[in-house]
């Protein structure tokens, strides 16, 4: 028997993936009996924040992940398409009733024992999986944080936006480090005074997110939102993470007057982080006014700013790639609290964590999907990241390894570059699934 606490998404899927393959489940959750400040039901995978899973085409890297479950069987997107409503190009469920399918094919599964109680520390035997998401209970959280060093959980993300390194105009910058120390690792974006003044003048009046009565913390210096840096005064933000001393731009050999630092956030360079700027603005207000950077008037946001509650541990210091804790690898962690961002994710992860506890069950060597599937690239996110800067993350393209820019040499666009990365993808997958037996471990079941 497999232990799974966590009743969410990530902890019904990973529920379904072993029960399917024939091993018995005990699924802890402990709603309604201990309820979160954000959950109304008891029910299974409750989506408490939005109807959507986002883009559901292979332009979209959701879609592409959509399209990955599908063939992975996956209990979420069969309740997602059963429950569908209309949203365009997206995929949009009825909450009600999307919570209810899952909850119905748990509870009607012979191999699933829904357990309805609080689980306060991680158990001691047994393969168990904690997909308790971000708001897991006060008393679990302190047995992981307890177990895995007081530096090892976070309880609100500060989060920088990412933008495709593709939709900056890096004519506009140059690169360098402070004083010349270490390598040319940043992107420096200049401003003149007049750029930095109607940029402040937008950042201030811009509309924000207000946050939910157990999200209001009091902001500490190391993940300050910029546009509150500069209500503290207009120049607070030239003395924080925009300051221009040592980084003078060779072009000139003169500071600017104030600059805007990005960081590649992965190998590959594909994806640059907005050094220091966390925000809590609305999506659609991060996109108008950061688009008033120089050489970011194109953006592409790959995962915008935010700071809010969420319980997640360090994954990259913690976890193995199959998602098994390094420290006792019967326990894996799957979700949210692994440091992935948004529902499909999360159910993602789950499945993946599903099929790494049914391959120990079963004495198997664990296999996860290959870095250029969906599953792959989020799982080597969280399991490869740098662990001092790790954030959590939503699928993009920028998590799989990059498509050649020109084919047959004509020059891509960055749509076809997005459905020639899907294509590959679900080749990769088919062969990955065929490999493992994925089917076949799942019919032997069935059968």
């Amino acid at each position: 028997e497999v232990i799974v606490i966590g009743g969410g998404l990530a902890g019904s899927e990973a529920a379904w993936q072993l029960a399917r393959r024939g091993i018995a489940v005990r699924l802890y959750e402990m709603r309604p009996r201990a309820m979160t400040p954000a959950h109304k039901t008891g029910g299974l995978a409750e989506l408490v924040c939005s109807n959507t899973f986002r883009g559901d085409h292979l332009e979209s890297a959701t879609g592409l992940l959509h399209a990955e479950m599908r063939m992975l069987g996956s209990l979420v997107m069969e309740a997602a398409d059963a429950c569908r409503i209309p949203a365009g190009t997206a995929l949009a469920v009825d909450r009600v009733r999307f919570s209810s399918y899952v909850s119905e094919k748990i509870a009607a599964h012979p191999l699933i024992t829904l357990v309805r109680e609080e689980v306060r520390a991680i158990p001691s035997e047994g393969i168990v999986i904690i997909a308790t998401g971000p708001l897991t209970s006060d008393a679990l959280s302190a047995d992981i944080r307890r177990r895995t060093g007081e530096d090892a959980l976070s309880f609100f993300d500060a989060i920088a936006p990412i933008v495709d390194a593709e939709t900056v105009n890096m004519e506009v910058g140059y690169w360098k480090s402070r004083y010349d120390k270490g390598g040319a690792d940043y992107l420096n974006l200049p401003m003149t005074k007049a750029q930095y003044e109607a940029f402040i003048d937008a950042l201030l009046a811009a509309e924000t997110v207000k946050p939910k009565d157990f999200e209001k913390i009091p902001f500490f210096e190391g993940c300050m939102p910029i546009e509150e840096m500069a209500r503290r005064g207009r120049e607070a933000p030239r003395f924080g993470p925009m300051k221009p001393v040592g980084l003078e731009d060779p072009r000139t050999g003169k500071a600017p007057y104030a600059v805007v630092q990005l960081r590649k956030e992965n190998e590959e360079g594909t994806m640059l982080n907005m050094v220091g700027f966390q925000t809590k603005l609305t999506y659609p207000e991060q996109k108008r006014v950061f688009r008033m950077i120089p050489g970011m008037e194109k953006a592409e946001f790959l995962r915008l700013g935010s700071i809010h509650r969420n319980t997640f541990i360090c994954s990259p210091r913690l976890l193995l790639p199959t998602l098994q804790w390094k420290d006792d690898p019967r326990v894996l962690f799957a979700g949210q609290i692994t440091g992935v961002e948004g529902y499909v994710e999360s159910a993602a992860c789950g499945l993946v964590a599903g099929w790494v506890a049914a391959c120990l069950a079963q004495g198997r060597m664990p296999e996860v999907p290959p870095h250029e599937t969906a599953h792959g690239a989020l799982v080597h996110y969280v399991t490869h990241a740098d662990p001092k800067h790790f954030q959590p993350m939503n699928i993009n393209f920028g998590l799989l390894p990059p498509m050649p820019k020109t084919q047959h040499g004509k020059r891509l666009s960055a749509r076809e570059r997005r459905r020639l990365a899907s294509e590959r993808a679900l080749a990769a997958l088919a062969a990955w699934k065929a490999q493992v037996g994925w089917d076949k471990t799942a019919r032997a079941y069935a059968s």
